[in-house]
C-alpha cells in the first residue's frame, strides 16, 4: 500500500463539465514492478541435511535440482535456524527468527518477546513488498508460521498469508500433514481433499497442480506482470510417504548402513569440491553423555540385527523416494516455465529450511507422533509394518541414523543450532539472464536471513524504511548477488551470525565458531554451566578440532558477540523443555476456556489447537440422537489412525474406539444392539494415573442412556494427536479415520444428531512422581 504522501497530486484539469475536464490517471494508478525485473520462484523443502542429495554427493536422485546445479549455483556454507517455523519466518522479513517473534515452531511459543509467535509490525513481508511493487505472489504448500490459535475456522486471519501479502496461497498451515490425507487451506478457508489415494492423490503433485494453475491463470491474464511464487512442499518433513514405484528405485541402496554411507558420502562430497581436501569427519555420537539426549542417541549399524539392518534401510529408502517424487512435482513447474520461456528470467533458489530430522528415535518410527509424545517406538511394531511403510498405513520416520548420516560430515541434525548438522542446508540458485557462471561451487557463508535482500536486489527494490505507518527493523541479511559472479573463493560479505534454537546456541564470526555443548528439548536447564567448543570454521568445515583450550581469548569474544546478539534480538530466556512440555504451554485463546464444550453437526473439523484438550485428564462424551433402525455413522471424531478416538454407531451398535498412537489393538467398547427413539449416547473416562511413559490410565464407561453397557481399562495419550489436520468432527470423520473399523467420511444417517458434549470439568492431572522427577533432573 502507498503511503498516502507519497502519491503523486492530481495534474488534470477539473472543471463544472466533465467534457471541459482532463483526466489524470496517475495518483490512483498502481505501482509497477520495476522494468525487467525477474520472477522469482523459491523451493523449500524440509528436513534435508546438505549430504542428502545429489548435487552434493548423496544417494537420493533429484534430476531437477541436478539440472538446476549444472546451470546454477551451488552453495556449500548456506546456513538456517535449525528449525521450520523460524527459518521460514526470515524468509518472509529478512529479519532474524527473534526479532519474528519465531524462536521456535508455532506450537511451542512461550510468551516471551522472542517466541510470542506473531510477526510485529516493525517486520514487514517481502511478499508484502513485492504485491505492494507490481508483483503476483503466490504461496503453495507448508505454511507453519500460523499462532497455533488461529489455526481455526474461525481464528483470526492476521497471520495467514493471504493478509501478509499474498494474492493466493494453497497449502497446510501445520508443522506437518499426512501427504495422503493432508488438512487443506485454500487462501482463507478449509477444503476438503479434492480427490482420494485409491484415484492416485499424492500432497506433493497436488501442490504442483496446483502452483501450475496460479502460474497458468496469472500469464493468462497480466503477463507482463513479474510474479513471486514460494513452494513448500511438505517433503522431506515426516510422515514420509511416497509412491511405491519410486520407493522401489531405492531398494538395497542403503543396505550398507549410516556409518558407511558417512565415509561413502563425504568422499563424493570432496571430490565434486563441496568439501575441501582433508575435511574430517565428526565422531556419531558426539555429545558428551552428561548432556546427550538419549532420543538423538545412533545405535551403531553392527549391532544392529539382521531384521534391524533389513527395516532401518526400508526406512531410508522410502524417505529418498520421497524426496525424488517431490522433487519431479517440481520439475513439472521448471518445464513449464521453459515451454512458456520464462525460465531465463526467473531466479530460483533450490533449498531447505534446517537439517535431516532426528524426531524419528533410535529405532525409527511407524507413528512419529510418539515424538511429540514423549512415547518410545518399539521395533516390533515397527517391524510389522516394514512392507507397508510410505503407504497410507504409517506415519513414518527414519532412526537417527539416517539423520546424522544425511548430515554428513557436521555433528548432530535439526534443531541443534550450535552445529553445521542443524543448520547448514543445500541451496542451489539458477537465473540465466542474472549470471553466466553454470555449474559453479560457492563457499561463501550466508544465511537464511539473507534471502529477503538478495530478492530485493535482484528485483530492483529496497525494504521501506516506514510501512504502513510503523517504522521497520532494518534487515539483519544481506544480498548474496554478489556472489553471482564472485570467484568461488572470494570473500563472505556476512560477518557475524548467532543462532539458538530450543536451548541450544551457537554464533560464526569471521571465520570462527562458538558452540553451547546442550542438547535440545533436554529440560536440563543450568545453562550457565554449559561448556562452549570453539572451531576454526575457515579451516575445519566440519567443526571437528574443539581449539576452546588453544583460543580461550577468541573463545571469549565470540561469547561476549553471543550474547550481545541476545539481547539485540529479544533471544532470551533459553528454553529446551521436552515436546510434550512445549505443545502443551496453554496459551491465549480467542474463546474463554471451559469446562463443557457443545459441538453441532455441520460445522467442517476444528483444529486440535482450538478444540476441547481431553489431553491427561478425566472426560466424558455426551451426544443426544434420535436414531431409526438403519441408524449408523460417526457421531463424534478427533484424530486419526495415528492418535484418536471416536463415537460411531455400527451394525446398530454404539462403538467407543480410543485409538492410541495407532498402536494395535484399538481400544474398543461396544453396546448390544440400540433400540430406534430418542437416545443420550455417551462414554465416560476416569484418569487414575501415569502410565510408564506418562500416559493416562484409567477406567472407560460406554453409555446408553443411564446404563453402563461397556467397561474396561484404558490408556490415553498426554500429547496431541497430530500436529496439524484431522481435527474435531460431529457427525463425521475426516481425512484419517479414527478406526478400521469403518472408512471416511462414514456420515451419522437414519436419524437426527441433535448435537454432542464434551465435559472437562474435573481437575487436570498432575503427575506429581513425574514433576518431581524433572526438577531433580535440573539440580
Amino acid at each position: 500500500m502507498l503511503m498516502t504522501e507519497e502519491r503523486a497530486k492530481f495534474a488534470g484539469k477539473i472543471s463544472l463539465d466533465v467534457r471541459d475536464s482532463v483526466p489524470d490517471w496517475k495518483p490512483y494508478e498502481l505501482k509497477r514492478a520495476p522494468e525487467g525485473a525477474p520472477n522469482v520462484l523459491i523451493v523449500l523443502y524440509d528436513d534435508t541435511g546438505m549430504a542428502a542429495w545429489s548435487p552434493y554427493g548423496g544417494r537420493i536422485n533429484m534430476p531437477t535440482m541436478d539440472r538446476l546445479a549444472q546451470n546454477g549455483l551451488t552453495y556449500t556454507q548456506w546456513h538456517t535456524t535449525a528449525l521450520c517455523s523460524p527459518t521460514r519466518s526470515t524468509f518472509l522479513t529478512g529479519r532474524n527468527h527473534h526479532l519474528n517473534r519465531a524462536a521456535t515452531i508455532m506450537e511451542a511459543t512461550d510468551g516471551f518477546p522472542g517466541a510470542a509467535g506473531r510477526l510485529p509490525e516493525e517486520c514487514a513481508t517481502i511478499s508484502h513488498v513485492l504485491q505492494d511493487n507490481g508483483f503476483s505472489t503466490f504461496w503453495v504448500g507448508k505454511d507453519h508460521n500460523v499462532p497455533e490459535e488461529d489455526n481455526a475456522p474461525g481464528g483470526s486471519r492476521s497471520m495467514w498469508p493471504v493478509q501478509l501479502g499474498f494474492d493466493r496461497f494453497y497449502g497446510f498451515l501445520g508443522g506437518e500433514t499426512n501427504n495422503w490425507y493432508p488438512d487443506l487451506v485454500e487462501d482463507n478457508h478449509f477444503i476438503d481433499q479434492p480427490y482420494s489415494p485409491e484415484d492416485g492423490y499424492h500432497l506433493s503433485k497436488d501442490l504442483a497442480d496446483q502452483a501450475l494453475h496460479m502460474l497458468h491463470n496469472q500469464q493468462a491474464s497480466n503477463p507482463s506482470k513479474p510474479w513471486y511464487l514460494w513452494f513448500c512442499p511438505g517433503a522431506n518433513h515426516a510422515p514420509h510417504h511416497a509412491p511405491e514405484e519410486y520407493i522401489a528405485k531405492y531398494k538395497g541402496a542403503f543396505d550398507d548402513g549410516y556409518e558407511a554411507y558417512r565415509e561413502w558420502v563425504l568422499g563424493r562430497m570432496i571430490e565434486k569440491g563441496i568439501m575441501p581436501e582433508g575435511t574430517a569427519l565428526t565422531p556419531l555420537n558426539p555429545m558428551p553423555e552428561d548432556a546427550a539426549s538419549p532420543a538423538d542417541f545412533v545405535r551403531p549399524w553392527a549391532e544392529l540385527n539382521d531384521d534391524e539392518k533389513r527395516l532401518f534401510a526400508r526406512f531410508a529408502e522410502v524417505y529418498a523416494g520421497f524426496s525424488e517424487y517431490t522433487d519431479a512435482q517440481v520439475g513439472r513447474i521448471i518445464d513449464y516455465l521453459e515451454e512458456t520461456g520464462q525460465l531465463d528470467n526467473t531466479l530460483i533458489f533450490y533449498c531447505a529450511d534446517n537439517g535431516a530430522s532426528g524426531e524419528g528415535s533410535p529405532n525409527g518410527s511407524v507413528n512419529e507422533n510418539k515424538f511429540f509424545n514423549g512415547y518410545p517406538d518399539d521395533l516390533a511394531e515397527n517391524l510389522a509394518m516394514l512392507d507397508r511403510l510410505g503407504s497410507p498405513d504409517t506415519y513414518n520416520h527414519y532412526p537417527t541414523g539416517w539423520a546424522a548420516a544425511f548430515s554428513t560430515p557436521f555433528q548432530m541434525f535439526k534443531r541443534y543450532a550450535q552445529f553445521s548438522g542443524g543448520t547448514c542446508d543445500p541451496m542451489v540458485i539458477h537465473w540465466p539472464k542474472g549470471f553466466e557462471a553454470k555449474g559453479e561451487i560457492r563457499h561463501q557463508y550466508h544465511h537464511s536471513t539473507d534471502i529477503v535482500a538478495t530478492v530485493l536486489d535482484a528485483v530492483g527494490l529496497e525494504m521501506p524504511d516506514v510501512y504502513r505507518g510503523v517504522k521497520q527493523l532494518p534487515l539483519n541479511g544481506v544480498s548474496m548477488r554478489y556472489t553471482f559472479e564472485a570467484a568461488p573463493e572470494a570473500p563472505t560479505t556476512k560477518t557475524q551470525q548467532y543462532y539458538e534454537m530450543l536451548g541450544t546456541r551457537g554464533i560464526w564470526k569471521d571465520g570462527w565458531k562458538a558452540a553451547a555443548i546442550h542438547a535440545p528439548i533436554s529440560d536440563r536447564g543450568h545453562f550457565d554451566q554449559d561448556e562452549w567448543e570453539l572451531y576454526h570454521v575457515a579451516e575445519d568445515r566440519s567443526e571437528s578440532k574443539n581449539l576452546a583450550v588453544e583460543h580461550p581469548e577468541k573463545l571469549k569474544e565470540l561469547i561476549d558477540a553471543w550474547f550481545e546478539e541476545a539481547e539485540a534480538n529479544d533471544v532470551l530466556p533459553l528454553d529446551d523443555r521436552g515436546p510434550v512440555a512445549l505443545t502443551s504451554i496453554q496459551r491465549p485463546q480467542a474463546e474463554p476456556l471451559r469446562d463443557r464444550y457443545v459441538y453441532y453437526p455441520g460445522a467442517a473439523a476444528i483444529p486440535e489447537s482450538v478444540a476441547v484438550n481431553v489431553r491427561g485428564r478425566s472426560y466424558k462424551i455426551i451426544a443426544d440422537v434420535v436414531i431409526d433402525a438403519d441408524a449408523e455413522g460417526v457421531i463424534f471424531a478427533h484424530g486419526s489412525r495415528f492418535g484418536g478416538h471416536s463415537l460411531f454407531i455400527k451394525d446398530r451398535k454404539l462403538t467407543y474406539v480410543y485409538n492410541f498412537l495407532g498402536i494395535p489393538p484399538e481400544q474398543t467398547f461396544t453396546s448390544e444392539e440400540l433400540t430406534p427413539g430418542p437416545h443420550t449416547l455417551g462414554f465416560e473416562f476416569i484418569r487414575e494415573s501415569a502410565g510408564e511413559h506418562g500416559e493416562s490410565i484409567g477406567t472407560a464407561k460406554l453409555y446408553v442412556d443411564d446404563a453402563v453397557v461397556a467397561e474396561g481399562p484404558m490408556r490415553a495419550q498426554i500429547g496431541k494427536f497430530t500436529l496439524c489436520g484431522d481435527g474435531l468432527c460431529v457427525g463425521f470423520d475426516s481425512a484419517d479415520p479414527v478406526s478400521s473399523q469403518y472408512r471416511n467420511p462414514f456420515p451419522f444417517t437414519g436419524g437426527k444428531l441433535l448435537g454432542v458434549a464434551v465435559d472437562v470439568s474435573g481437575e487436570q492431572y498432575r503427575d506429581l512422581e513425574l514433576e518431581a522427577a524433572a526438577m531433580l533432573s535440573r539440580e
